[in-house]
C-alpha cells in the first residue's frame, strides 16, 4: 500500500506500519516473501457460546486481512479451534454431553457469530484434535533437544530454564514470573514450578475418549503445544504475523514462542494483540458474568451495527461497552447507509468491481497504514459523507457518484459496505416485516372467527394464500409458512 498510489495492487512500496508486541514499537511491516503474508490467529476455545468480547479479535484481524488484500497481497490466514482442554471437559460433564459434542455445538455457534458479523472465513481453520501427530512430532523435537522431559507416562513438560530467552515476548524475567497453580488434586512432577505442560495424562474421572496414544504415554495436548504445531503445519517454520487477544500474551503466546524457538523454528516475525471489550473498566468474560452473548445482541440489533461498534475503536485501545455503545453505532450507521441508499437511487448501482478498484483518499490510506488507525480513517469517511450530502442537495450527480464510490470503497475495507450488508441482511429485514404483517392478519382472523364472522375469516385466509402464505389451524392456534415456490396447483 503506498501513499503515491491509492489503487489496490501496487506493491512497489509497502508503507504499512504495525505495533509489534515483542519489540514494543510500531514498525514497518515487510512480508517475508514479497506479495504474500502468512498470519496465525488464535481462535476460539469452544467451551461455551461466544460473547461480544470474543469477536473483538476476530473483527480486528478481519480488518487487517482486508487491508492487506486491498493492497494486492496474497494472505493466508490460519484461525485455529481449540476443541479439547480442561474447561471443555469440565463444562461438557456439567452439561451431560460428550466433550466432543459439546465442542462441536459451540464451534458452530462461533462460526455463526463470525458469519453474522461479516468476518471473512480463514484460509484454513484447523482443530486441535486433528493435529495430534504434528504435536507429537514437535514434542519429539523438544525432548531430543533437551527442552522437554517426560515426568510420568502421558505427562510431558517444557523446561523453561533450558531456554534463556523465556519471557522475552512479555518482557519478564523468569524469576519474576507468576507460578501457575497445578490442577486440583494433581501432584506436580515438574522440575520447576514454572514449567508448563505439553501433554497431559488422563486425570481421574476424565473420559477415555479424551486421550491419544503417543511415544510418551497416552493423554491429551496441552493448550500451548496445539498452536505451535498447527502454525508449523500450515505456515512453516517462519511466518509473518501471529495474533490474538491481549489476554493471550502470557502465558499462552510466551509459551508458544519459547517452545517453537526451542524446537528450531523462527516462528512469528511480528506479534499483534487486540485489546479487550470492557464493562466498567473490567474485561468482558463469562466467568465474571458480564459477557454479552452475540446471539442475544443480534436478536435486537442489526449485525452490521455490532460490527461497526467493534470496528470503530482502534484495535489496541480498550473498547468500553456502555448502554450507549450500540445506539451511537446505529445512529452513525444509519447516516452512512441512508446516504448510500439515496445516492444509489439517484446515480444508479455501482458495480462491485468498480468499488474494489476505486482509488482511496490519501488521508484514509495514511490512517490505515498507521497501525490500522480506524478512528482516523473513519474521519475521512465522514468528510466524504458530508461532501456527498452536499452534492446530493446541489444535484451534482458527478460529485455524488464520486462520493458514493469513494465512501463505499473505504467502508468495504472495514467490512462495512452498505450495499453488501443490504444484500446479506435483506432477507432478515423482509422476514421481520413479513412476520409482523402476517401476525396482524392472523390476529384479525382469530377475532373474526371468535365473532363467528366466517366471511371475514375466510377472506383473510384467502388474502394470505394469494400472497403465498399458507395458514394451518392447530390446537395451539394458527401456524403459517410460505408456500413452496415450486409447487403447482393440481386439479
Amino acid at each position: 500500500m503506498t501513499r503515491e498510489s491509492r489503487a489496490p495492487g501496487n506493491l512497489a512500496h509497502v508503507s504499512l506500519r504495525l505495533y509489534d508486541t515483542a519489540t514494543r514499537e510500531v514498525r514497518a511491516f515487510v512480508p517475508r516473501q514479497p506479495g504474500t503474508v502468512g498470519i496465525y490467529l488464535c481462535g476460539a476455545t469452544v467451551q461455551g457460546h461466544p460473547h461480544v468480547g470474543h469477536m473483538r479479535a476476530a473483527v480486528a484481524f478481519d480488518v487487517l486481512v482486508r487491508w492487506l488484500r486491498r493492497g494486492g497481497l496474497d494472505v493466508t490466514l490460519i484461525r485455529n479451534v481449540t476443541d479439547i482442554d480442561d474447561k471443555i471437559l469440565a463444562k461438557s460433564t456439567e452439561a451431560g454431553r460428550p466433550w466432543w459434542a459439546h465442542a462441536a455445538l459451540h464451534e458452530r455457534a462461533f462460526s455463526e457469530a463470525y458469519d453474522a458479523l461479516g468476518v471473512l472465513p480463514p484460509t484454513y481453520e484447523p482443530r486441535a484434535t486433528g493435529h495430534v501427530t504434528d504435536m507429537v512430532a514437535l514434542m519429539e523435537r523438544l525432548v531430543e533437544r533437551g527442552h522437554a522431559y517426560v515426568a510420568s507416562p502421558g505427562n510431558v513438560y517444557f523446561d523453561v530454564r533450558s531456554w534463556p530467552d523465556y519471557g522475552s515476548l512479555t518482557n519478564q524475567r523468569l524469576e519474576d514470573l507468576t507460578v501457575a497453580a497445578d490442577a486440583e488434586g494433581e501432584v506436580s512432577e515438574k522440575r520447576s514450578p514454572r514449567d508448563f505442560a505439553l501433554w497431559k495424562a488422563n486425570r481421574p474421572g476424565e473420559p477415555a475418549t479424551a486421550s491419544w496414544p503417543t511415544p510418551f504415554g497416552p493423554g491429551r495436548p496441552g493448550w500451548h503445544l496445539e498452536c505451535s504445531a498447527m502454525a508449523h503445519r500450515y505456515l512453516g517454520s517462519a511466518f509473518d504475523i501471529h495474533g490474538g487477544g491481549l489476554d493471550l500474551r502470557f502465558p499462552h503466546h510466551e509459551n508458544e514462542q519459547a517452545q517453537s524457538h526451542a524446537a528450531g523454528d523462527e516462528f512469528a516475525g511480528l506479534w499483534m494483540h487486540s485489546a479487550w471489550v470492557t464493562q466498567g473498566g473490567t474485561k468482558m468474560s463469562k466467568s465474571l458474568g458480564n459477557g454479552l452473548l452475540v446471539s442475544e445482541l443480534l436478536a435486537s440489533t442489526p449485525a452490521v451495527v455490532v460490527r461497526y461498534a467493534l470496528v470503530s475503536v482502534q484495535y489496541r485501545s480498550m473498547l468500553e461497552w456502555t448502554p450507549d455503545t450500540l445506539s451511537e453505532a446505529e445512529a452513525t450507521w444509519e447516516r452512512l447507509d441512508g446516504f448510500v441508499r439515496r445516492a444509489t437511487e439517484r446515480v444508479g448501482e455501482v458495480p462491485a468491481a468498480e468499488i474494489a478498484a476505486a482509488a482511496l483518499p490519501d488521508a484514509f490510506v495514511a490512517a490505515m497504514d498507521d497501525d490500522l488507525n480506524v478512528p482516523a480513517a473513519l474521519a475521512t469517511v465522514h468528510e466524504v459523507l458530508r461532501a456527498g450530502n452536499t452534492a446530493h442537495a446541489d444535484a451534482d450527480d458527478a460529485a455524488l457518484f464520486a462520493a458514493v464510490v469513494s465512501l463505499r470503497a473505504m467502508l468495504a475495507v472495514l467490512g462495512l459496505d452498505p450495499v453488501r450488508w443490504a444484500t446479506t441482511q435483506g432477507d432478515d429485514r423482509a422476514a421481520t416485516a413479513l412476520a409482523a404483517l402476517v401476525a396482524a392478519e392472523l390476529e384479525a382472523r382469530t377475532q373474526a372467527r371468535a365473532a363467528r364472522d366466517f366471511a371475514t375469516s375466510d377472506a383473510i385466509r384467502d388474502r394470505l394464500a394469494a400472497a403465498g402464505v399458507v395458514v394451518e389451524d392447530s390446537s395451539t392456534g394458527p401456524r403459517w409458512s410460505l408456500a413452496n415456490r415450486h409447487t403447482e396447483d393440481v386439479d
